[in-house]
């Protein structure tokens, strides 16, 4: 076996450090071949692929296979793993934020080419952020952008308000060359069939079935330890678990039930399987402004009978971390954010408890059906989309739960596209959704209670899907966001945490990991849990 990493190739695929394996059939030996030269297959169960490879599209083909991160380099490299763990310099070899976070000004690396021989300058990296502030539909981010200007190496990009909770999405922008782009007529749109990026990789093929890349020659991080790259689109989750576990695909994520059993146990020795959790979370959104979650009483109380252990063993088969902390923070991602009150308080069932919370608020019991104040029956639906069978699952555990509490909840597959549209419009009355999983816990809280996010029902919601709305909870993620005292942003936290475990705006389920399953047959250096240098995925930004 080779050197772990492969230092030479700066991080070799993107940010991901693989090395080639040493094997013979004697076993390894300094004359032994080497798996080098052989294809590393990527595998999604995102089915044929139309010949799009602009990056700024999510529904391309590079951004769902995820090779526009083979070809497409950031300014900064981030972990998503360890959100606090310093950032590492790539396009940009340095940078500076202002101390109220509305500037930062980057020093652009020297000696990065194109793929097509042309120099990345610094003016490249002002056009593609440019780009982003001109066109909304290509600031994926929703960056508040408000000027952007160069001098010689460096480039100074200012904001209309502090982008203190936003620093990694900054730093984490892709760069096109503007030689190409700037002849574009609509980037929204372009297909991009000929990709030029600074990556360690560039496309060499493609048909609706696979994408291969082949290593850049002149990357400027050396040579990639990896020569060819496949990305392939399985039809379904069956088809890509099978390829895993033949050996066809070498990398992907898909949901695998009984995983041990179905692809660990199949080679022990090299199927590999990680997903660590970073501060996002899979929750179950609830509408709070129609019954019968209006009721904070009704809320707390469902939150006290979920079974948060069941969630992370049945419905997940084990695949994302429990969640712990009462705070909704993962674990260990969130461990260093959790406010003192709420340290070492963990969920825990607690079905007595939530029937003295619905005793307490006016509810009770008539036979074996529960009744609010006004004498209603107490019932509600739990909806998500068919096929989507570990939510679906939670929310079956969800029904069972309040069932004790005299209770009817039924559970409800919808087609997608219907219930996207419903829970942007409010058209719910409980559903699980994931958050998003920022540098620090501001992302989670605010997608899930921030009043800023807040539209009416009937309109379409970005975040706050539960339109929730607390001046507390919407005054601390704004302080948060914009101040600049480190000692105000612990209390506005503080404070955004007491109103998440006091007035429950939404269920915290479990913990949502960025998953992968690879082989180390013939590359190794992925990474782990003794080596968390990145996350595993291969559609993120760091593969």
């Amino acid at each position: 076996m080779l050197n772990r990493r492969l230092t030479s190739a700066a991080l070799g695929l993107a940010a991901l450090a693989l090395v080639a394996t040493s094997c013979s059939a004697g076993g390894t030996t300094a004359s032994s071949t080497t798996a080098a030269g052989q294809t590393l297959t990527i595998g999604m169960p995102n089915g044929s692929q139309t010949d799009n490879s602009n990056p700024f599209m999510n529904t391309s083909s590079a951004m769902s296979l995820g090779y526009a991160f083979a070809i497409y380099e950031p300014l900064v490299q981030v972990n998503p793993i360890k959100p606090s763990q310093a950032p590492v310099p790539w396009l940009a070899e340095s940078w500076k934020w202002s101390d109220d976070f509305t500037s930062i000004v980057f020093t652009i690396r020297d000696g990065v080419k194109w793929s097509d021989g042309e120099a990345l300058t610094a003016k490249d990296v002002a056009y593609s952020i440019s780009l982003r502030k001109d066109k909304d539909a290509l600031n994926m981010s929703a960056l508040p952008y408000k000027d952007v200007t160069t001098e010689g190496k460096t480039v100074t990009v200012t904001f209309k308000s502090s982008q203190f909770v936003n620093q990694n999405k900054v730093l984490n922008l892709f760069v096109v060359p503007e030689h190409i782009w700037s002849k574009i007529a609509d980037p929204t749109t372009d297909l991009n069939q000929k990709p030029i990026g600074s990556g360690p990789y560039t496309l060499k093929s493609w048909t609706p079935q696979a994408a291969i890349l082949v290593a850049n020659t002149s990357y400027w991080g050396g040579k990639p330890a990896v020569p060819e790259l496949r990305y392939t689109g399985y039809n379904d989750n069956n088809a890509l678990t099978t390829a895993l576990v033949n050996g066809d695909a070498q990398w992907g994520w898909t949901f695998i039930a009984d995983y041990e059993n179905v692809y660990i146990s199949k080679d022990k020795a090299h199927n590999t399987f990680w997903a660590p959790a970073g501060l996002g979370i899979d929750t179950l959104y609830l509408n709070t402004e129609t019954a019968p979650f209006k009721d904070v009483a009704l809320r707390k109380a469902l939150n006290m009978v979920i079974d948060r252990a069941a969630v992370h063993t049945t419905a997940t088969s084990g695949v994302f971390p429990q969640l712990e902390s009462i705070t909704g923070l993962p674990t260990p991602a969130g461990d260093d954010y959790v406010a003192a009150p709420y340290a070492n308080k963990k969920f825990a069932v607690d079905v007595d408890g939530a029937k003295k919370v619905l005793a307490d608020a006016g509810y009770k019991l008539d036979g074996a059906t529960l009744k609010d104040p006004s004498g209603t029956a107490v019932t509600f639906k739990l909806t998500d989309p068919t096929g989507w069978s570990d939510y679906l699952t939670s929310l079956q555990l969800v029904a069972d739960a309040v069932k004790p509490l005299g209770i009817t909840a039924t559970v409800e597959g919808m087609n997608a596209d219907a219930w996207f549209a419903a829970i942007a419009n409010g058209d719910f009355q409980a559903t699980m959704h994931w958050t998003d999983a920022g540098a620090t816990p501001w992302d989670m809280y605010s997608d899930i209670m921030d009043g800023a996010q807040y539209v009416a029902l009937g309109q379409k919601a970005n975040w706050n899907f539960g339109r929730f709305q607390n001046a507390d909870a919407t005054k601390a993620l704004a302080t948060f966001a914009t101040s600049t005292d480190k000692a105000a942003r612990k209390t506005a936290l503080d404070m955004a945490q007491k109103v998440f475990v006091e007035q429950v705006p939404a269920i915290a389920m479990v913990a949502r990991p960025t998953a992968a399953e690879f082989s180390t047959k013939n590359y190794v250096g992925w990474p782990s849990a003794d080596d968390p240098y990145n996350q595993p995925q291969p559609t993120g930004p760091q593969a």
